[in-house]
């Protein structure tokens, strides 16, 4: 149930699912006992997803069912029950010959997210041994077809284990494995093992280039892993000046007016302190036409400008690129400005003065929405103001006028009782019943009138309490926000202290690589010249002899 597979970067051994992939197996199993995988390249090679090898004659490859039934058995159809899904690294699958068959090629993944290939190849084994062979010929150096440029092959296959017993129709085992066919000697690519000398044939100076542009290409690489470049290559615009050591006075409509005379300038910016809005002493400068912005930069380098001379040069900078992080390697030029700060802070702005009234100008009612948006904060849109009819506000109006006459009648009411009875207790005498039977209603409607005041008395109070633990609970809300921003800010200056330790180790390896690199070169150079005098030596040593003879 297991094949060791010996490749020219070295041994892996494949398990493979005899249960749930018999056909696969077997086919896998009889093809590696026919000595039919050795000398197969790895003919694709796609980095980080997938390796392809297998095709046995150059023309796709063909099943063992062949030599047991002939032509018509080329391939075989996939096993789809049970389902094996391509859901981790270092598994072997069979390649789909693009109709549902299959026949020699299998291919090893060499990544976890291999969801594509669910439905259309067919899984049956896993890499048990040699993960790190595999990674190296994963970061094999490849073409556009990839294709390695260095031709990696299976040497030989060994079966460990095979549970099935060879057909009937099987042909015979070869005793010993066969020998390479010319096309491995015939190979347009480097052979297996060649080695590469990158310093034959260059100088010194040639050398070091090489080895500087190899550093650069590091180096973007590692600003790509980082996140400060959107990808590796990436270039600044040629349109763009970058413009120093101005005055703190100089603003931006100043160097528009001075630089205006060379062309058309799309965007002109003094780039300032975000919270103190003072002048950083620097600028972009945008031209619609590359021929204006070079113009310029010959003509104003070094010119006074406000009691300062500046320094002109092209822009270095990629922040004016402004890329989405979500979707990988989508740019999109926002015109020279990088906008989204400053349009967050205006909408935030608009939004906080929308929060403070409940009304809009005419005083027309509108309902809000408490919208909880990417950032976090409560943004509110206005629906639909209501507005009342005519009809409306005269019924409201109506109900107004004739609450207040009910009650001024029972106000006045009220008094004459109250002047009655006084008459009444004045003259000595017994109030009726009727009167008591009044009293008592308006004592019991007194009562509940200084109940209901009593309540909302305690209404206000809790409302007053609610409103307080708000407050409270909205202070401790920013005091763990600021809390949260003053870890962040630690954490971010923690990851560029990183990144500075890194960037200085990297460099410090360049170097000494560099350094090791020219010294040998120089002892090559050195052990060249020693050679050189030696021969020469011999030769005058043996012409002297002769003309001693």
């Amino acid at each position: 149930m297991s094949v060791l597979v010996e490749t020219s970067e070295g041994d892996v051994v494949i398990d493979l699912f005899t249960e749930s992939r018999p056909r696969s197996s077997l086919n896998f199993l009889k093809l590696c006992r026919m000595k039919s995988y050795n000398y197969c390249l790895f003919h694709n090679i796609q980095q980080n997803f997938a390796i392809q090898t297998g095709d046995i004659d150059g023309n796709g490859g063909y099943s063992i069912y062949k030599a047991m039934y002939g032509e018509q058995a080329k391939y075989f159809e996939r096993e789809q029950v049970p389902k094996l899904k391509h859901n981790q690294k270092y598994l072997v699958s069979m390649v789909n010959n693009g109709s549902g068959y299959h026949g020699s090629q299998f291919l090893i993944t060499c990544s976890e997210t291999t969801d594509v290939l669910n439905g259309v190849h067919t899984v049956f084994g896993k890499i048990a041994e040699g993960h790190d062979v595999i990674d190296k010929i994963n970061d094999a150096y490849v073409d556009d077809d990839n294709r390695p440029y260095q031709d990696i092959r299976i040497h030989h296959t060994i079966i460990l284990h095979d549970p099935f017993d060879d057909p009937p129709q099987l042909p015979a085992a070869p005793s010993r494995s066969p020998s390479p066919p010319p096309h491995v000697f015939n190979s347009d690519r480097l052979a297996v093992g060649e080695q590469i000398n990158i310093a034959e044939g260059l100088t010194t100076e040639e050398m070091m280039e090489y080895i500087e542009e190899k550093e650069m290409k590091a180096n973007t690489q590692m600003l790509e892993i980082i996140g400060d470049l959107p990808h590796a290559d990436v270039k600044p615009p040629e349109n763009v000046l970058f413009v120093c050591k101005l005055n703190p006075v100089t603003n931006s409509e100043d160097l528009e007016i001075i630089f205006s005379r060379f062309g058309s300038i799309a965007s002109c910016e003094v780039i300032r302190d975000w919270k103190t809005g003072d002048s950083l002493c620097y600028a972009f400068i945008e031209f619609d036409d590359v021929k204006d912005c070079e113009a310029a930069y010959f003509k104003m380098d070094n010119v006074l400008i406000d009691e300062r001379r500046i320094h002109v040069d092209f822009s270095q900078s990629v922040s004016r690129l402004y890329w989405n992080r979500n979707t990988k390697n989508q740019l999109k030029y926002e015109g020279g400005q990088k906008q989204g700060r400053q349009d967050d802070r205006h909408q935030r702005d608009l939004n906080t003065n929308r929060r403070d009234s409940n009304t809009d100008r005419r005083g027309n009612r509108y309902r809000e929405e408490e919208n909880q948006g990417k950032r976090g904060d409560h943004r509110r849109s206005v629906v639909a103001p209501y507005q009342e009819s005519r009809d409306e506000t005269r019924r409201r109006g109506d109900r107004s006028r004739e609450h207040t006459s009910r009650r001024k009648r029972s106000r006045d009411r009220s008094r004459e009782i109250d002047s009655y009875r006084r008459d009444r207790y004045d003259r000595h005498e017994e109030p009726s019943r009727r009167e008591r039977h009044s009293d008592d209603i308006r004592f019991r409607w007194h009562d509940e009138q200084g109940r209901e005041s009593k309540r909302e008395k305690e209404r206000e109070a809790k409302d007053k309490d609610h409103d307080e633990r708000g407050r409270v609970g909205r202070r401790e809300k920013q005091r763990e926000t600021k809390g949260k921003d003053h870890d962040e800010r630690g954490r971010e200056s923690n990851r560029e202290k990183d990144r500075k330790t890194k960037n200085k180790d990297h460099e410090s390896r360049k170097k000494t690589q560099l350094r090791e690199e020219i010294q040998d070169l120089e002892n090559r150079i050195r052990k060249q010249k020693v050679s050189t005098h030696k021969k020469k030596f011999k030769k005058e040593k043996r012409n002297r002899s002769r003309s001693v003879d």
